[in-house]
């Protein structure tokens, strides 16, 4: 299978369904966010909220886009990515897996409403930092633009989550008339019509919101392990045609050729020659081939490389120069350099359909089960009083906004972290500080502060020891 052997075929096959159960733990841990206020308020059946939330985050993975997830693979360096050691590729697939799995259940055994996408992204920073530390490799770097957004985006989302469904209940308060939205569910009573209508739409929004962020980050975790296992085949879209890469290369190359170099610093021209290097491998390793399958392991390898390094380095030159007066590319040359590096940047940054629809089917169905826990915490522990209707609609419908706007910027934000903080938030709208019980608030902000510390250093040392072990 993709020309492995049998072994390493089942350790293939193996890492995949333990992705597979990553996206469903994920369904079960992160989703029972978008019910807790549906069911609390019962605006929908427990089975039938579920059910719903399982279908809109498989209808969110699959017309979400994959942004997020090129994000995700983009944040370690291209050498951890595809380690001409299979081994070592295998170590890191492992470490990043076992990782997030084993945090993941932790959390929800206790019942505490940890984030994926911490957990995710802390054991990819994790393998990143171990790879720097080996010898021999102290010059490779973690893509630290990407770090620094994926970074930002987890820690600032709650803080907008809280201070933005704040200030939506105070608005509500003032401007609504009709006060029955401010009040708690009297027994199991359901809502009057209207209420539950915006309760069941803002439900829906957070579970397609959430299946088109973090079950992006499902499908680049997939990705990165098809690309360790057989980047001949996977390192490179091979749905594209040969003829497609040489013409997006070949059309970069003209436009650099305009560029006036004197108007270049040391700097940008070092650059600049990387760029002429690598558009000039792209198109020897092409000569005389017909398709991308017709590539080798190590060409496949080296393209992708080159395509990294072209893109980096165009974009760096563009920002240092941008700085300064001289002009090295007319604006009209400039914005055809930009659409032809994105052009040539789809041959790496893809996803197949059949992944995309094992990540959605393993959300969604693990949206489906186990999803009592986090419920019970979001419901009843976050504040002192029931849950009433306005504080639940405010709550989803922030998170789905600030999910929404994170997915299209293909920035990857906690569900969790960002719902939870918003029903504390409304709470505190309603009766002020006094209402949040600050138990389950302090082990809230325990889980968000300790995730990535604690997932960084076990992918570490996991990655270190598999790598050791597999030598």
């Amino acid at each position: 299978m993709f020309g492995l052997d049998t072994l390493n075929t089942f350790l293939l096959l193996g890492c995949l369904l333990a992705a597979c159960a990553f996206e469903f733990i994920n369904g079960f841990h992160d989703t029972a966010n978008a019910v807790a206020t549906v069911i609390y308020t019962h605006s929908m059946k427990p089975t039938v909220a579920v059910i719903w939330s399982g279908i809109w985050n498989f209808i969110g993975v699959n017309l979400g886009g994959i942004a997020v997830a090129i994000g995700i693979i983009n944040l370690l360096p291209l050498d951890v990515i595809i380690d001409r050691n299979l081994a070592h590729n295998i170590a890191m697939v492992l470490s990043l897996i076992l990782t997030a799995i084993i945090w993941n259940l932790a959390t929800w055994y206790i019942g505490i409403p940890c984030s994926s996408s911490h957990t995710l992204i802390g054991s990819i920073f994790g393998v990143g930092i171990a790879f720097m530390l080996l010898p021999g490799h102290h010059e490779v770097a973690l893509n630290w633009t990407k770090v620094a957004e994926a970074g930002l985006s987890l820690l600032i989302s709650p803080v907008f989550g809280f201070g933005l469904a704040l200030l939506l209940m105070f608005i509500l308060q003032k401007t609504i008339r009709n006060k029955d939205i401010f009040k708690e569910p009297a027994g199991k009573k359901p809502p009057p019509m209207w209420i539950r209508s915006i309760l069941v739409l803002t439900c829906t929004s957070v579970s397609y919101a959430h299946g088109s962020n973090d079950g992006q980050k499902g499908v680049g975790l997939v990705m990165l392990i098809l690309i360790a296992f057989a980047p001949a085949f996977f390192a490179l879209d091979r749905s594209q045609p040969v003829e497609k890469l040489f013409l997006n290369t070949k059309r970069i190359g003209w436009t650099m050729q305009k560029a006036d170099t004197a108007a270049l610093s040391p700097s940008e021209m070092e650059k600049y020659h990387i760029v002429q290097a690598n558009l000039g491998m792209i198109s020897n390793r092409l000569k005389g081939v017909t398709s991308v399958a017709q590539l080798d392991r190590d060409a496949n390898f080296d393209i992708r490389k080159s395509i990294f390094l072209i893109s980096k380095n165009v974009d760096l030159i563009l920002k240092e120069h941008k700085k300064s007066k001289k002009v090295f590319l007319r604006p009209g040359d400039i914005s055809v350099l930009k659409n032809n590096i994105k052009r040539l940047r789809t041959h790496t940054e893809y996803a197949m359909r059949w992944v995309i629809l094992m990540v959605s089917l393993s959300l969604g169905l693990g949206t489906m089960i186990g999803w009592k826990k986090i419920v019970v915490t979001i419901g009843e522990r976050i504040g002192k009083t029931h849950l009433n209707y306005a504080q639940g609609a405010s709550a989803q419908l922030i998170a789905a906004s600030t999910i929404t706007v994170s997915s299209m910027l293909g920035l990857p934000v906690s569900t969790t972290h960002v719902l939870s903080s918003g029903v504390a938030g409304a709470m505190v709208a309603g009766k002020g500080r006094q209402n949040l019980r600050m138990g389950t608030v302090k082990n809230i902000l325990a889980a968000w502060i300790f995730t990535l510390p604690v997932t960084i250093i076990l992918s570490g040392g996991l990655f270190i020891l598999f790598r050791f072990l597999m030598h």
